[in-house]
């Protein structure tokens, strides 16, 4: 009874976690795979698999198998190819759960990953591909590169198959650009990836003109004409400017003539002192810019 009930809490608990987070940052060099395990991810070993390249499963490398370690030495899986070269990937697993699968990749290149060269002109980027590597002088033509491409964040689903070198056209200028090849052995993977590469599509000369020539208008010649201007309104025609606004003087919605007391009026009370105010008697105007003059008798009491 306690062995079936310790199961069951076991089973719930690896249900109610799930699956761990697949491992990261997978590389190969010289048939050493090294990866990082993902964050706060407690109590999960590793296991490496190969495909070789006239198979269509995977199979685990022998040596390892669910080991605790973050490396692993791959030699092993590549001989087990006839052209010796091999896919590879890394699980994490769990409690029996296994996480998704991460493909390794080939920073350095070698003679199962293609040496990856990029260079950048406005709306394209180049891929500077070897073709004399050792499948080509094998295969010849049936040795081919495919040639992922996209933005920087985003999944490089777009690719092209070439035997060497390529350029792709209609690029966005100012955009960060990716790369990942891969060869092809009669149109199947051969051998890990290259890691992904990134560079920027520098802007055309023409858009750059235009930009430097927008920021000067912007900064300097919009300011050079606008000022001469306010300041001419200003001084010579600053009474036809208040003529205008006084024609185009827009009257108060009614809702401002609303009463402001409960009764409908406001009541002043009768303890106020009496006001005192100045008579008015004539208003001048020395010129249109000019606040207006008044002048008034002295000060009367009512």
């Amino acid at each position: 009874m306690f062995l079936t009930l310790l199961c069951f809490s076991f089973i719930v608990q690896a249900y109610l976690e799930g699956p761990p987070g697949p491992p990261q940052g997978v590389h190969v060099a010289r048939w050493l795979l090294t990866w990082t395990p993902a964050p706060e991810e407690p109590d999960v070993t590793f296991t490496v698999q190969y495909r070789s390249f006239h198979e269509s499963g995977w199979t685990d490398v022998p040596d390892c198998v669910q080991i605790s370690s973050s490396q692993c030495n791959v030699t092993s899986a590549g001989g087990a190819d006839q052209h010796g070269c091999t896919l590879l990937r890394v699980q994490a697993v769990r409690r029996g759960l296994t996480s998704e699968p991460a493909q390794a990749c080939s920073k350095f290149g070698d003679p199962c990953t293609p040496e990856v060269r990029l260079s950048a002109r406005p709306g394209s980027l180049t891929v500077h591909l070897p073709g004399n590597h050792s499948l080509a002088l094998e295969h010849a033509a049936h040795a081919k590169h495919r040639v992922f491409y996209g933005k920087e964040g985003e999944l490089l689903k777009d690719y092209v198959d070439k035997v060497s070198s390529v350029t792709i056209q209609g690029l966005q200028e100012g955009q960060r650009y990716c790369v990942m090849t891969q060869f092809l052995l009669y149109q199947r993977p051969a051998g890990p990836p290259s890691c992904i590469s990134c560079q920027l599509i520098p802007l055309s000369q023409h858009q750059s003109k235009q930009t430097w020539i927008l920021a000067v208008v912007l900064l300097v010649v919009l300011p050079a004409v606008l000022t001469p201007l306010v300041v001419y309104l200003f001084m010579f025609r600053c009474g036809s400017v208040k003529r205008w606004l006084r024609s185009n003087r827009h009257s108060l919605s009614q809702h401002f003539f609303q009463d402001l007391s409960s009764e409908g009026h406001i009541r002043v009370s009768s303890s106020d002192p009496e006001e005192h105010f100045d008579r008015v008697t004539s208003i001048q105007a020395s010129s249109p810019c000019t606040p207006l003059r008044a002048s008034w008798p002295a000060l009367e009491q009512h």
